[in-house]
């Protein structure tokens, strides 16, 4: 079974998708802010982050950022599921480490779910 980080402050959305992963077969890990969802991925060892970048405690640029500079957590592929769309943002945050950039207004959840698939496959 593969383990799936979720970091995300909106509790509806974290359920939802949750929700649909774990009827994939996945095991889903929740993180309501930067500072504890770092701190999960380097207990966890997740096989995936979904991470969000507007949180509390910690932005997730600065949890990205912490992730690929530890050696214990670089390699974890990290989707980001935000709202910010702007190019400077998809950029840095590409420039960081991100493996995908999903605008969360962009996908259906159907889409992001079919996202996390192919990321786990490779």
């Amino acid at each position: 079974m593969k383990n799936i980080l979720f970091i995300e402050d909106e509790s509806a959305l974290q359920r939802t998708i949750g929700d649909i992963l774990k009827s994939k077969d996945y095991r889903v890990i929740k993180a309501l802010d930067g500072e504890s969802g770092l701190r999960s991925a380097k207990e966890e060892r997740p096989d995936l982050i979904l991470l969000d970048l507007i949180l509390p405690r910690m932005d997730g640029f600065k949890v990205l950022k912490g992730l690929k500079t530890n050696e214990e957590t670089k390699n974890i592929p990290v989707i980001i599921l935000t709202n910010l769309e702007e190019t400077e943002d998809i950029q840095k945050a590409l420039e960081l480490g991100a493996t995908t950039y999903l605008v969360k207004s962009s996908y259906t959840l159907e889409e992001v779910v079919k996202k996390i698939e192919k990321a786990l496959e490779e």
